[in-house]
């Protein structure tokens, strides 16, 4: 589709049931990030997708686990595979293992995507690397759900040197900040395994937070604006 017909393309047709659902979500309040830590629920998240390219690649998979009072709740967790109109090539599915049966007997878009958002609520989101997963993720809402999500997340790739900056240069990838804190990952490239290891170093610098008094997800998103500052500059 050329621009032109993405300008003009129609909004997404949903039925009575779907367009209830998505303004229910809609009209919860906005999540307090100035609420501390130890009170609030964050989505750690992680999506796997067709290739790296964010103009033309699509989302296949999201996954993603709750941190609620500080803590992670394995039991508050999802991961859900989209159905796709066309798999994805080969060397891409031996990277994330999801194979051309379950993308093609995947949820429906509009299905995956309302769950999400319904498992989501207004908890800020956190992810190692945003822009990638935020990207994605925002353009299957605004493409299945006619949604603009304008929603707070927090990048543990800025936020991790910048509560460790002795090893910001030699640690830039998700693998580099397990091995330091020993994190295990059960499924590496499973959207719900990398979900939960980011999770884990979250909660792996938490003593490094608590120490710059970091008690909040405004103070976690300041600071990695700070460390983004610091990183264009240098």
């Amino acid at each position: 589709m050329n621009w032109l017909a993405r300008l003009f393309a129609g909004k997404p047709e949903l039925t009575t049931q779907q367009a209830g659902r998505l303004a229910a979500w809609q009209s919860l309040p906005a999540p307090d990030l100035n609420a501390p830590c130890t009170a609030s629920r964050y989505v750690v998240v992680d999506v796997e997708t067709s290739g790296l390219n964010l103009a033309r690649d699509r989302l296949i998979a999201i996954g993603a686990v709750a941190v609620c009072a500080g803590d992670i709740h394995l039991a508050d967790s999802m991961e859900i595979i989209l159905q796709q109109s066309r798999i994805s090539g080969r060397d891409n599915i031996l990277i994330h293992g999801i194979g051309g049966t379950a993308q093609a007997e995947g949820v429906p878009p509009v299905e995956a995507m309302l769950s999400f958002l319904e498992y989501l609520g207004k908890s800020p989101l956190i992810a190692f690397h945003v822009d990638f997963d935020k990207t994605m993720i925002e353009r299957a809402l605004k493409t299945f759900l006619g949604l603009k999500f304008n929603h707070p997340w927090a990048d543990l790739a800025y936020l991790s040197p910048a509560l460790c900056p002795e090893l910001a240069r030699s640690h830039r990838s998700l693998d580099q900040w397990m091995a330091h804190f020993g994190i295990g990952n059960f499924a590496r490239h499973s959207a719900l395994a990398d979900a939960l290891s980011t999770a884990e170093l979250m909660l792996s610098l938490r003593e490094c937070m608590s120490a710059r008094h970091i008690e909040n997800f405004k103070a976690m998103r300041e600071t990695e604006k700070a460390q983004r500052m610091m990183h264009w500059i240098g």
